[in-house]
This record gives structure tokens, sequence and C-alpha cells, in this order.
């Protein structure tokens, strides 16, 4: 049986995060918020390239909106946990979004996101909730 070794704090802080959102303020707010305190961030603003790009990028986790054109977050994470390769199709995902119905998160968790939060977040929830998802990663 392998033992997987947990990241520590340097690691974990040096981690690449793709954000995937179409509204470009999102993306630099979360760029924002998450480049001080260490990571590398790349943003995409279509759901199309970041498909294109994950198996490329290989990014240590995946920041998604929901709502976006010709390929939403919802089919983003689906193709991600199906379609990709192995490599990346275990990458950790948060979806950020202004859908706020359980049955929207519940949608979310169930196609394969790790995590669900809702836009007008806290920063501080936020870098919280990427340092714990990595941890686990």
């Amino acid at each position: 049986m392998i033992k997987l070794k947990p990241m520590d704090e340097r690691e974990i802080t040096h981690s690449h995060i793709l954000v995937v959102d179409d509204e470009e303020d999102y993306c630099h707010l979360v760029k924002t918020v998450l480049e001080p305190e260490g990571f590398r961030i790349t943003t995409i603003t279509d759901g199309e390239k970041a498909l294109k790009a994950i198996p490329k990028l290989k990014p240590d986790l995946v920041i998604l909106d929901v709502n976006m054109p010709k390929v939403d977050g919802y089919e983003v994470c689906r193709k991600i946990r199906e379609e990709l390769p192995e490599s990346v199709k275990y990458v950790p995902i948060i979806m950020l979004t202004v859908r706020r119905r359980m049955t929207d998160k519940v949608k979310g968790l169930d196609i394969g996101a790790d995590d669900y939060i809702t836009k007008q977040f806290c920063p501080q929830e936020l870098v919280m909730r990427v340092k714990s998802l990595l941890k686990r990663a």
C-alpha cells in the first residue's frame, strides 16, 4: 500500500490554481485574494478553453464558475472527472458561483466538485478552503 505524504504549508502555498470565470472582474478578485498567499494563478474566461488547457497546465486546483457561455461550469466539471486524462481527472474543484439554491449546490457536488462557494464570498474563507483542499489532495 502506498502511503501519501501530506503537503506541507510551503508546498501548498506554491500551488498552481486555475480560475475559470467569464467575468474578468471575478478572475481579478480571486487572483488578488490568492496571490498574496503565495499561490500561482492562471485565469481563463471560457469553459471550452479551460478544458483544452487543463491537461497542459496540470493545475493543483481549479476554481470554476457555473454561469459561462458555450460550456458551463457544471459541464466543465463533469468533463474533467469523466473525460480528461488521469493526470488531471482528480484535481480538486471549487465551484464559485452566484447560484445559491440548494439544488444548484447539490448538482455541483454530485457531478464531482469538491466544494461549492457562492459569490460575495469572504476572502479569508476562500483562502482556507483552498488550503484545506490542497492539504487533502
